[in-house]
């Protein structure tokens, strides 16, 4: 009972709310952690279905890793950076209506307020004490008529987290590959347990920050990374008699 208090105390209060307004970017990292454990052991499955060396398991996939890596950061600041970018036009246009239409934009205050369950004089103290100040009368248009986040996430922060989680969890299938002495069976039996836990443990903590079910978003995490690699698998498997022909052909 005296950590429930402590937890709704003023000040435990004003610290969780000042939190909230503070960009996060576990998310970013979680997924590029994801996508890159993936990305990486499809090719690491794809080349032990073929057959291939551990070397050529080990190049294409740290290839996979920097260029994968490199276009999903791109592709995360391309999508932070557009998001941005709407809200600042919204914003620029909810500027010019204040000037223009200002009754008709305190209007909109006094409806999104009155849909809360507000009425009467203090309805109108709402709409008054919003629309006295323009940047928190356009803030509070962008939210609750845009529904836009206002939180500022930076697009290179985005890109560089995305990037950086890609390549960290993304190495974690090949590193059984870097022992020359291991042969390519176990060292792919080595990535299989090695990924799995990760895949796990990506998805446990997924669903730590994003609010879900732990233990099944572990799972889930789990059974969507194996698909990938078994698909990868089967793929390579295809090619396998290719392969030989041509190490035949390039022997003979």
């Amino acid at each position: 009972m005296a950590q429930l208090e402590h937890g709704h105390s003023p000040h435990a209060i004003k610290e969780r709310l000042d939190l909230d307004h503070q960009p996060s970017y576990l998310r970013d990292a979680i997924l590029g952690g994801i996508d890159g454990c993936v990305t990486t052991f499809a090719v690491v499955a794809s080349v032990a279905g073929a057959g291939l060396p551990g070397i050529v398991a080990l190049a294409l996939g740290v290839a996979s890793l920097i260029a994968d890596g490199f276009s999903m950061g791109v592709s995360n600041y391309q999508g932070v950076k557009s998001e941005l970018d709407a809200v600042n036009r919204t914003r620029a246009m909810e500027n010019r209506h204040i000037r223009q239409e200002p009754d008709g934009e305190r209007e909109e205050i006094r409806q999104i307020f009155a849909r809360k369950g507000f009425d009467g004089d203090v309805l109108e103290q709402i709409v008054d004490r919003i629309s006295e100040d323009e940047t928190l009368w356009v803030e509070t248009m962008l939210r609750e008529e845009h529904g836009l986040d206002l939180r500022g996430f930076s697009p290179l922060k985005a890109a560089m987290w995305t990037f950086f989680a890609f390549l960290l969890v993304g190495s974690v299938p090949l590193l059984p590959f870097l022992l020359p002495s291991v042969g390519l069976d176990v060292a792919f039996a080595t990535s299989i347990g090695m990924t799995g836990v990760t895949f796990f443990g990506i998805g446990f903590a997924k669903g730590v920050i994003i609010g879900e079910r732990r233990w099944r978003s572990g799972f889930e995490t789990l059974l969507m990374g194996g698909a990938a690699a078994l698909i990868a698998y089967w793929v390579g498997g295809i090619f396998e008699p290719m392969v030989a022909d041509l190490g035949l052909a390039v022997t003979s």
